[in-house]
C-alpha cells in the first residue's frame, strides 16, 4: 500500500522558498523555479497535521453527540428526541462552516496562508477544549445546551477556514501534473483524526468499563468525567500543530501574486463578482461527498448502536466502535488512490465514476442493512455491518482525496482561499449539517433503505455538477483573475 503514497522529493521537487523581488522590480517577478526549494517534510507536515488537529476534535463532538450529550445536556424521556436536539447542536458547526471561510478567507487572500491558518487552529483548538470543562444541564440547567452550542458554533468557524487553507499549502506548493497526489496530504487528516478520536474513546470505555448509558445510567464515572477527557486532551495536539505552523513558510503562488500587485481588497465580493459559477459547481460537487460521510460516521453510531424498538441494531457501543475504526482504514487507503486517478484520468472523469458508484450504494441501503437482514441485538451479523461499513468508507476515500485538488482549481489565486473554502463549506450546510438530523428521522419513520434514497439523491446532484464542469487538471495555478 505504501507504494500509492508519493514521495516527498517527487510532489514538490524544485519548489521555491523565497523570492528576492521588491519594489520597483515587482512588475517583474521572476518563475517560480528561480528560487530555493522549501523544506518539502515541512510541506506536508503543515497540511497534514493541521486537519488532523481540525478534523480530530470535530470528530470528538460527533461522537459524544450520539454516546453523551443525549443524556447530559438534554431531558425528557423519549430517547429519539434527546438524539435529534444533540443532533442539532451538531448542525450548529456547519453552519457556522461558511461563515469561517469568509472571515479567514479574506485574510488568506489578504495577507497569506500561514497567519491565517495559525488562527484557524486556535479557534478549533479552544472551542475544543472549553467543552471539555463545560457544566452539564443538571448543573446550570439551560445555560449548558447554550453555552454547548455556542461552542460547537466557534469549532465550525475553525474548520472552515482551516480545510481551504491546507488544501491550498498543498496545491501552490505541488509539482504540475502532481497536484492530486500532493494535494491528498491535507485530506488524510479526515480518517487519521477519526480514528485518533475515536480510539480515544474506545480507550477510555474499555478502561472505565463504559457500555452504554441504558445499561449503566448517566451517574457512571465516564459520563460524569470520563468523556472530557478526549476534549481537554486536544491542546496538547493544538500546541504540537502551532509549532509546526509557526515555522511554515508563504506559498510561492501568493507570493508571486503579492509582488504582482493581484492582491484584492475585499475577496469575498471579487469572487462573487468573477467566479460565482465556480462556487456552484464547486459546491455540489462535494454534496455527495459530504452526505455519504456523516451518514458512515455519525448517524451510522446513532443506527448502530440505537434500541432496536426505536429503529436501531442495538450493537453494544464499543463494538461498533471498532467496527467503525477497521473501516476508517480503507479510507485512509484510499485517498492516495484518489490522488493518483485524478492525475493520472483526470477530476472529472474519475469523480463521475466514484460518485455513480455512490449513487448504486445508496439505492442498496435496504438490502444491506434493514434490521429484518442484518438481524439486531444478539443476533445482529457484525460481519455484514463490517461489510457495509469498508463499502462506505472506500468509496469516501476515492471521492475525499482528490477534493483538495479540485476545489482550489477551480479559483484564481487572488481569490482562490476564500473560493474553495466557500464552495467547501456551503457545501457542508447542504450535505452535512441536515443529514445526521435527516436520516434519524428518515430511519424513524420509513426505514433505513430511505436514508439510502437521501444519499443516492445527493449523488444524482453531484453527478450534475460534474457533468457541466470543467476538467481543471491541467490549469495553471499562478493565473489571477477570472478562471475561464
Amino acid at each position: 500500500m505504501w507504494g500509492l503514497f508519493p514521495t516527498h522529493r517527487e510532489l514538490f521537487r524544485g519548489i521555491p522558498m523565497s523570492s528576492s523581488v521588491t519594489g520597483a522590480d515587482a512588475a517583474s517577478a521572476p518563475s517560480l523555479s528561480s528560487a530555493t526549494a522549501v523544506p518539502r517534510r515541512r510541506v506536508i507536515m503543515a497540511s497534514l497535521v493541521g486537519t488532523t488537529i481540525e478534523f480530530y476534535d470535530f470528530y470528538v463532538y460527533a461522537t459524544a453527540a450520539v454516546a453523551v450529550f443525549p443524556a447530559l445536556f438534554f431531558t425528557g424521556q423519549d430517547e429519539t428526541a434527546k438524539l435529534l436536539a444533540s443532533m442539532a447542536t451538531f448542525a450548529a458547526a456547519f453552519v457556522a462552516r461558511p461563515i469561517g471561510s469568509v472571515i479567514f478567507g479574506h485574510y488568506g487572500d489578504r495577507i497569506g496562508r500561514k497567519a491565517t491558518l495559525i488562527g484557524a487552529l486556535l479557534t478549533m483548538g479552544v472551542a475544543t477544549f472549553l467543552i471539555g470543562l463545560l457544566p452539564t444541564y443538571y448543573s446550570i440547567g439551560l445555560w449548558a445546551p447554550l453555552i454547548l452550542t455556542i461552542l460547537r458554533f466557534c469549532q465550525g468557524l475553525g474548520l472552515g477556514g482551516e480545510w481551504s487553507g491546507a488544501a491550498l499549502l498543498a496545491t501552490e506548493y505541488a509539482e504540475e501534473g502532481k497536484r492530486a497526489r500532493a494535494a491528498m496530504w491535507p485530506q488524510l487528516g479526515a480518517p487519521f483524526g477519526f480514528i485518533l478520536a475515536n480510539g480515544f474513546f474506545l480507550v477510555l470505555t474499555l478502561v472505565m468499563g463504559f457500555v452504554s448509558v441504558a445499561e449503566q445510567g448517566a451517574d457512571h464515572p465516564f459520563l460524569t468525567w470520563g468523556w472530557r477527557i478526549p476534549f481537554l486532551a486536544s491542546v496538547v495536539m493544538v500546541v504540537l500543530g502551532l509549532w509546526v505552523r509557526f515555522r511554515l513558510e508563504e506559498t510561492p503562488v501568493f507570493r508571486q501574486a503579492l509582488e504582482q500587485g493581484q492582491k484584492v481588497k475585499t475577496p469575498l465580493t471579487e469572487v462573487f463578482r468573477t467566479s460565482w459559477l465556480q462556487i456552484v459547481q464547486g459546491t455540489f460537487i462535494m454534496l455527495a461527498t459530504y452526505v455519504l460521510f456523516y451518514l458512515m460516521t455519525a448517524w451510522i453510531l446513532s443506527y448502530g448502536i440505537g434500541k432496536p424498538e426505536n429503529g436501531g441494531l442495538g450493537i453494544p457501543y464499543r463494538e461498533f466502535l471498532v467496527l467503525q475504526l477497521l473501516a476508517v482504514l480503507l479510507f485512509a487507503a484510499m485517498v492516495p488512490v484518489s490522488g493518483r486517478l485524478a492525475d493520472k484520468y483526470g477530476r472529472r472523469s474519475s469523480q463521475l465514476v466514484i460518485t455513480a458508484a455512490i449513487l448504486g450504494f445508496g439505492l442498496l441501503f435496504g438490502t444491506l442493512m434493514d434490521p429484518a437482514a442484518v438481524g439486531t441485538g444478539e443476533d445482529v451479523s457484525l460481519v455484514r455491518v463490517l461489510v457495509f461499513l469498508a463499502v462506505g468508507m472506500t468509496l469516501m476515500g476515492l471521492t475525499f482525496g482528490s477534493m483538495s485538488a479540485i476545489l482550489p482549481e477551480l479559483f484564481p489565486t487572488n481569490v482562490r482561499y476564500t473560493g474553495s473554502g466557500v464552495a467547501y463549506n456551503a457545501s457542508s450546510i447542504l450535505g452535512a449539517a441536515i443529514t445526521p438530523y435527516v436520516a434519524v428521522y428518515l430511519n424513524a419513520e420509513h426505514g433505513v433503505g430511505a436514508v439510502g434514497l437521501y444519499l443516492a439523491f445527493g449523488a444524482v446532484l453531484t453527478l450534475v455538477a460534474l457533468w457541466f464542469s470543467p476538467e481543471t487538471k491541467d490549469v495553471d495555478m499562478t493565473s489571477v483573475g477570472t478562471r475561464r
